[in-house]
């Protein structure tokens, strides 16, 4: 079969069809467009053993990928990344069935690889020159290497207290970067006013285009891969955009389409801190929508994200799966991290960190169990917040003594 059997693009609001080779932005209800595929096709004609056999990235799911010419794929290698035991953390919370999916080995240290992957090679298939987007650093950084790989240039906007580390990524990529005294939202704003001025620019911002979506969740057919094709009992996720959660759950509903799940879905747990919660607000109330978080703050940087454009998709995800939402405070996922990696030799993102915290209450509270099969999602490496952890050691002379 063709590479893609991606059939047509669908508002994720009211089900009207767009057509999927052209560019895209948000549908005419302002709602995010979903990629569609002729799913009957891929069932008839690939098989799980068939994928198996194929490279350990993401595009070995490359029929429920949106890139129709294997030629136009921009890739660093990015995808089938570890899922691995916790044995120790995992006792010590209560878990002992607790599994991480690993993001901080993938290409940008961060998950973002995965939707920057996917959105610029369908970016670059339909012809677009330039990428631009705001970002809380992780994407930005993302999107800048990817574009740098494929040719085209990228416009990055980020709030002045992204971590720093992600904005040498931009710049060492070419990529063109501002900084705004302000939050993710304001400097989306800016971003559209400048995409509008600049012929052959796609603004690329959380859910704004279709294909982003398409990247992120393939964590979620390889979760289900790696555990034999079958689902855990719960998947945790840090929540900002909700891009992962979103994802993931249209993984499941794919693969159950498909032939390749069968039984019960995992229950989706979003994540959030206390200082940026409007999910878990909504949530707790009933909402099918959110309100914007008011003076949102959190060592999390990456879920910062007063409003979620994606939210009514989130707060789906999680109530039709049967799962919940969930903050922590900062200090609880700070220790969750310290924790994590005296225990286990891991040294997460704060947003994973905030995963873990967010598991043990959750088992505390009896609404995980000791049996659960549980996975969290590690979304980057701790080394790109090199500020979460205080580092306050010794010196010692030249020719000085390390004390017994």
């Amino acid at each position: 079969m063709d590479f893609s059997a991606l059939s047509h693009l669908e508002c994720s609001r009211t089900g009207e069809t767009y057509d999927a080779d052209v560019v895209q932005g948000t549908s005419g209800a302002g709602a995010p467009l979903l990629a569609r595929y002729d799913l009957e096709r891929v069932a008839a004609t690939v098989t799980r053993a068939e994928i198996a056999g194929r490279g350990p990235d993401l595009w070995r799911y490359h029929e429920v990928l949106p890139v129709r010419d294997r030629g136009h794929v921009v890739t660093l290698g990015e995808g089938m990344t570890p899922l691995l035991d916790l044995p120790a953390y995992g006792k010590r919370i209560g878990l002992p069935a607790l599994k991480m999916k690993d993001e901080g080995l993938i290409p940008t240290g961060a998950f973002k690889a995965r939707g920057a992957a996917v959105g610029v090679s369908r970016a670059v298939e339909l012809g677009v020159t330039g990428i631009a987007m705001p970002t809380n650093g992780n994407a930005g950084a993302a999107w800048s290497l990817y574009a740098a790989r494929a040719g085209i240039r990228s416009l990055v906007a980020m709030p002045v207290d992204a971590p720093e580390i992600t904005r040498a990524e931009c710049v060492v990529a070419g990529g063109e970067l501002y900084l705004v005294d302000g939050l993710i939202g304001d400097a989306g704003r800016i971003v559209a006013a400048a995409v509008a001025e600049r012929a052959g620019f796609q603004e690329v911002s959380t859910l704004k285009e279709p294909y982003r979506l398409e990247g992120k969740k393939t964590m979620g057919y390889e979760i289900v891969e790696q555990l034999g094709w079958q689902a855990p009992d719960v998947i945790l996720y840090p929540t900002g955009g909700g891009v992962g959660v979103i994802g993931i759950y249209k993984a499941l509903l794919e693969m159950r389409a498909l032939g390749w799940l069968t039984g019960e879905l995992p229950r989706l747990v979003a994540v959030q801190s206390t200082g940026c919660a409007p999910i878990v607000t909504a949530y707790e109330s009933g909402a099918a929508e959110s309100a914007a978080a008011v003076d949102a703050y959190t060592v999390a940087f990456g879920i910062n994200v007063p409003k979620a454009l994606g939210d009514f998709l989130i707060l789906r995800a999680i109530r039709e799966t049967g799962g919940t939402a969930i903050a922590v405070t900062d200090d609880e996922l700070l220790a969750a991290q310290s924790a994590l990696a005296r225990a286990e030799g891991a040294f997460v993102c704060p947003e994973g960190a905030a995963c873990f915290a967010a598991a043990e209450r959750l088992r505390a509270s009896d609404w995980l169990s000791e049996q659960d099969k549980v996975v969290v999602l590690n979304t980057g490496s701790g080394l790109k917040y090199p500020g979460t952890v205080s580092v306050d050691v010794p010196t010692l002379p030249v020719g000085g003594r390390i004390p017994r």
